[in-house]
């Protein structure tokens, strides 16, 4: 049932794919609401394929360790479906634009030295 929705199959393969990752990029990937986005990732994790981490102000998620092969290997069977092809590439392009929230905890702001 948790993998029989279109929705948690683009999540999930983004995930997959890229690792972890935070619930505000999984909407602008998908140009999901907030509400819609935080439905399917519960449905995810109450069903025990995702759990999840907080840092700040940021949810991030991740595919359980005892069931990524097999997710995996359902996933390869999706791989050339268009739908899933064109999130990994707004995905890719949001990667290389540091746009994600992944990108701004890995990016330490400048600090400049305080004048006397």
């Amino acid at each position: 049932m948790a993998c029989s929705d279109t929705a948690r199959l683009r999540i999930l393969n983004l995930i997959m794919n890229n690792g972890e990752m935070c619930i505000s990029d999984l909407e602008r990937i998908l140009d999901f609401t907030q509400a819609k986005t935080s439905r399917h990732l519960i449905y995810l994790k109450n069903s025990g394929i995702l759990s999840s981490r907080k840092h700040n102000q940021w949810a991030f998620y991740q595919i359980k360790d005892e069931v990524a092969d097999i997710l995996k290997q359902m996933l390869e069977f999706l791989r050339r479906d268009p739908v899933l092809q064109h999130d990994q590439q707004i995905f890719q392009t949001l990667y290389t634009n540091r746009e994600l929230a992944i990108n701004k905890l890995r990016i330490s702001p400048l600090r400049t030295p305080l004048a006397k």
